[in-house]
């Protein structure tokens, strides 16, 4: 009972292990940090003499466990293989006995240690000394002991047999055992081989391990020492009649050793006409003409018709061995044939190699089985995947995959072709990897996406939805993945075409699963309505809309229906309605509707000749354009979008009248100057129709864009640049001037590609700099969406955008080779180069404007960068009188334009405040009352003039103090401004101003006398400034007597008498 329960016990320890190996088997790698101690520990059970054999046997299957889960090939090299433990592996197996169906385990394991023991790089015969003992018996030498163990094994019923032809690999190419037992070795296996027959059980192990050895030996040999036994092997396998077998392993080890012996037969070299992915746009490729290939096309090199290319007869033998494989019934057979010939090809001159993929075509006949179109993929994908698909043969191959990707076939109650669709996929892969972009075909990667995910449109998301295993439920597959990957414009059409053409009539089905347009149709419609109606919920608008596109997008034969009619009433009420729906809804409710009324157009009001039919075209505009003036905001943003998405044949006629309407949007006036929205979404608007109408210089306005109107266009983009409405919500201009940007650079590009002559220098300077403007104030995505469109229209090359002011200088303050990595939203990026602007005396304005309100700004980071910026660059020119003149006339101006503007004017103190504590003005300080200290006072005086804002008054006490420095009458004239500061009615910026004239006295200390300098300071420290007015107002006097300042004198309010009444008489 005891030794019942012990083996009982082992039994259970082995299962509670494979069940926590079996875990790791999707992801092998997580156990190699751990693989060595486990070896070594239960490699020390197996050398112990004192382990039972149970306890040795469960080690040796606890190794194979492992072995199993994370493949031999890894666990090798793990194994101990110094000159002491090749005899004690080898006296192991003097205690096995090769039919104990229980222990086979640990003779894999044995066998496993071996291959690699036997790999000591000493000759063999050094370890057997001296082989004749004391009685004159000869003792077997090491070389024959290994030997006879891998042959005794190679014919055993168990997974032995495959240890054995590893260690057969492995030992049987040692050049000591090459030279004396490789030809015994092989006369040995080739007999056994021709002995025995797949008819029998026996004869059919034998084929197996015979077949595996030599298979494991013609991969791991030198070509040099298996060429002279190839054509031998070769004609015995051929004898052999191996594809006539029903075993499937056979058929494919004899694939995979034909194979073997093909490779030995040629020459192991890269040919060098593959296809090397140089250029790496495939549409480029294959404009190419076939004549210029090989001038054009440097990576595919010409035929090596100047190399000895000597190709023996067996090759032609080999290929078509494992064309027939292609074919076979198995797939584990076809996959090794396809990979063979994959591996063959790379190896044959180019006109051979051609012929081989013109037999791999003939795969792809309708007369073949669905087996020779799934091995006919699989031999593409390897031939793609290793280069030696050349363009010009993807004009025959393209078609053939195209139909392999769509093959399905009836068979009895089922269906045939899910491998040749995942196959065909597979080359699509293979394409995509070498060749980089193939247009044609890459919608259908979904599940091979990972590999080449950015060059596909959408990849991320897409790889997200359709996962390995969410496209296996076909259900799913159909009605939640196909639906959200329509969702992409890309996809949409395609997508639908197959499901109309493919799937709506499937016999299996499938029909049931595809999209009932049938069903969809006016009384669906008028469910949704009632829904909607009744019930108020607004989701029903979306869904009809969705659904009126993708009906639209079906061309359903719906022209001249009166229930076109009714689906225009349902977009134009849903327009309507925007207002009514909560924000989180109305965007996707407007977006739909939209869509849904672009698609209408496009396919139910073109008629024969191409165009509009004028009664509907005047009535839609009509009405469309007459709701650009609604009350509601929301409603102005849904019929603007909507004139947007107008078809070019429907503009037609139509287009200044839709463009003064947009326009007209765009407009600012008291009662709407909150619908930022609107504004934005009408020059979203104007950019897109421009894009479908298209340009032509010498056209009608009402047609296309043309000289006539493009001016007018631009106006309204450049207008709304000036956009920096505020409301609750914060800066919404901001909305307002990205899509101006958006709209400037998209209409710049389209004239600039087709009449570039429509750009003048004029505008394309205003373009630029409010681009620059923008790309330096101080919110990081406006400023990041400024800066690269202005980079975009700067390195515009096809052609170059005309009349960009100072390109050279642009050109070198961003460099080409730096703008792709230039982080705009990184103000440690961003202002270093930007402020390099200031230098260009068109761009100084618009940057400076740009500047004063980043450095006065609230961010730290956009303040501190920004700063160190500005004084970089003052730095520079400080000292050069000319450039400060020219700066401070720049300063001087936008401080005048903006007077009394507090967006710009409260952080432009601030930054005056900053540069002149900096000393960025000490040269004017040379010159008595300097043009520019005396401008910049008056503007000051001017700026806070009745000012009640705390923060502006701040500000310019600040300035005040720092314009002290300038010598002359205007320092007695800031000393009055602060003066009269110190007895402001708000007692704290009476406070603030005591405060910063008891700094600046002690900072320029020259401006009061010696005499009375403690007496002064006294005065302003010890003074209680924010208490009774006439107890401040005369401190203040008396300061102004100390420093012979005129005493500012109290103005007296005159109140205008009333006129007595007149009694009557």
């Amino acid at each position: 009972p005891e030794l019942r329960f012990c083996l009982f016990s082992l039994h259970l320890n082995c299962i509670y292990f494979s069940v926590i190996m079996d875990k790791y088997q999707e992801q092998p790698h997580l156990l190699d940090p751990h693989l060595e101690w486990m070896l070594n520990l239960l490699l020390d059970i197996v050398r112990d003499s004192d382990s039972p054999p149970a306890l040795v046997h469960l080690a040796f299957k606890f190794l194979y466990i492992i072995t199993k889960v994370r493949g031999y090939k890894i666990f090798l090299g793990l194994f101990p293989h110094e000159v002491a433990d090749v005899q004690p592996v080898i006296d192991m197996f003097t205690h096995q006995n090769p039919k104990d169906h229980e222990t086979w385990e640990t003779r894999y394991v044995l066998l496993l240690w071996l291959s690699v023991t036997c790999l000591i790089p000493f000759d063999l015969s050094r370890l057997d000394g001296n082989l004749t003992s004391e009685g004159g018996e000869v003792r077997t030498s090491t070389m024959d002991r290994i030997l006879q163990i891998a042959e005794s094994y190679l014919i055993v019923s168990d997974k032995a047999r495959d240890a054995a032809a590893v260690l057969i690999s492995k030992f049987i190419t040692r050049p000591d055992v090459r030279q004396k037992k490789m030809a015994d070795f092989l006369d040995w296996t080739l007999s056994t081989l021709s002995k025995s027959s797949f008819q029998t059980m026996e004869g059919t192990i034998m084929m197996d391990g015979m077949l595996q050895a030599l298979a494991q030996v013609f991969k791991h040999g030198t070509r040099e020492s298996c060429l002279p036994y190839a054509s031998t092997v070769l004609v015995c396998l051929d004898n052999c009649k191996l594809s006539e077998s029903n075993h499937t392993l056979l058929r494919k080890l004899g694939v995979k050793l034909v194979q073997r012996l093909g490779l030995t037969f040629l020459k192991p070299k890269l040919a060098k006409w593959r296809y090397q992915r140089g250029c790496r746009s495939l549409i480029a490729n294959l404009r190419l003409s076939t004549q210029d290939e090989e001038r054009q096309i440097p990576q595919i090199l010409a035929s090596d018709n100047d190399e000895d290319y000597d190709v023996p007869e067996e090759v032609e033998n080999v290929i078509e061995q494992l064309l027939v494989g292609l074919k076979d019934k198995d797939t584990i057979v076809r996959w090794s044939a396809a990979k063979g010939i994959g591996r063959m090809t790379g190896r044959l001159p180019k006109e051979l190699a051609d012929d081989v993929v013109g037999s791999v075509l003939d795969c792809f006949s309708f007369q073949e089985t669905d087996n020779a179109w799934h091995g006919g993929c699989l031999a593409l994908a390897e031939l793609g995947r290793r280069g030696l698909l050349l363009p010009s043969r993807l004009t025959d191959v393209v078609p053939v995959i195209l139909k392999a990707l769509t093959y399905d076939e009836k068979r009895g109650a089922c269906s045939v072709g899910s491998n040749v669709r995942d196959a065909a996929c597979y080359v699509c892969w293979a394409f995509a990897h070498i060749f980089c972009t193939i247009t044609k075909i890459k919608s259908s990667l979904f599940s091979l996406i990972p590999i080449n995910v950015g060059t596909f449109p959408h990849g991320i998301d897409i790889l997200t939805t359709a996962d390995y295993f969410a496209v296996g439920n076909r259900s799913n597959c159909f009605l939640n993945i196909s639906v959200n990957i329509a969702g992409f414009a890309e996809y949409t059409q395609s997508m639908i075409d197959h499901l109309i053409d493919m799937k709506i009539n499937h016999w299996d089905g499938l029909k049931s699963l595809t999209y009932n347009f049938q069903v969809l149709t006016t009384e669906l419609i008028e469910i949704f309505l009632w829904n909607f109606h009744e019930k108020k919920n607004f989701l029903f608008l979306f869904l009809v809309c969705t659904l009126i596109k993708n009906l639209s997008l079906s061309k359903m034969p719906f022209q001249g229906d009166p229930i076109i009619g009714n689906w225009q009433w349902l977009i134009n009420d849903s327009l309507k309605n925007l207002h009514l729906i909560s924000n989180t809804s109305r965007q996707h409710i407007k977006e739909a509707a939209v869509s849904a009324l672009a698609a209408l157009c496009n396919e139910y009001y073109l008629n024969h000749q191409g165009e509009a039919d004028p009664v509907l075209q005047d009535e839609l505009m009509k009405n469309y354009i007459s709701e650009l003036q609604n009350t509601e905001e929301m409603i102005r943003c849904g019929f603007s979008l909507a004139l947007g998405s107008l078809p070019a044949f429907f503009l037609k006629g139509k287009l200044k009248l839709v463009l003064d309407g947009l326009k007209a949007v765009t407009h600012i006036s008291p009662k709407d100057v909150s619908f930022a929205e609107a504004r934005r979404d009408a020059l979203k608007a104007i950019a897109k129709i421009c894009q479908t109408v298209g340009v032509k210089a010498e056209a009608s306005e009402d047609d296309v864009i043309c000289k006539e109107n493009v001016y007018q266009i631009y106006d309204t983009f450049l207008d709304c640049m000036n956009d920096y409405t505020t409301d609750s919500r914060g800066d919404v201009g901001a909305w307002v001037r990205e899509a101006a940007m958006t709209g400037l650079m998209e209409l710049t590009v389209l004239l600039t590609r087709n009449h570039p002559e429509l750009i003048e220098a004029n505008v394309c300077k205003q373009i630029m700099c409010c681009l620059a403007q923008q790309s330096s104030e101080k919110i990081d995505r406006f400023r990041a969406r400024a800066g690269s469109i202005f980079l975009n229209l700067l390195y515009f090359d096809s052609p170059p955008v005309p009349h960009i002011p100072y390109r050279e200088e642009l050109e070198k303050i961003f460099p080409r080779s730096e703008s792709s990595v230039l982080n705009w939203n990184a103000p440690s990026q961003a202002f270093p180069c930007i402020t390099q602007l200031l230098a260009l005396p068109t761009y100084r304005y618009h940057v400076l404007l740009g500047l004063a309100v980043s450095v006065g700004g609230l961010t730290e980071s956009t303040v501190r960068y920004s700063t160190q910026s500005v004084f970089e660059y003052m730095k520079k020119i400080q000292n050069d009188i000319q450039a400060m003149d020219s700066f401070s006339e720049t300063l001087i101006q936008v401080f005048e334009d903006n007077l009394l503007n507090d967006r710009v004017s409260v952080p432009f103190l601030k930054m005056l405040d900053q540069m002149l504590a900096n000393g960025c003005f000490d040269i004017f300080t040379t010159e008595e009352n300097h043009p520019f200290s005396l401008k910049l006072l008056s503007l000051c005086k001017e700026e806070i003039k009745k000012s009640k804002d705390i923060q502006k008054l701040r500000s310019s006490i600040a300035v005040f103090c720092g314009m002290i420095q300038f010598p002359g009458d205007v320092r007695k004239k800031v000393l009055f401004q602060l003066f009269l500061l110190l007895c402001h009615p708000f007692p704290v910026i009476r406070k603030t101003t005591a405060s910063q004239i008891y700094e600046m006295v002690l900072t320029y200390s020259d401006i009061v006398d010696p005499d009375i300098f403690d007496e002064v300071m006294t005065i302003l420290s010890d003074t209680a400034w924010d208490t009774e007015l006439h107890f401040v107002r005369a401190q203040r006097n008396y300061l102004c007597d100390l420093l012979k300042v005129p005493k500012p004198q109290l103005i007296s309010k005159v109140t205008p008498r009333l006129m007595p009444q007149c009694l009557p008489s």
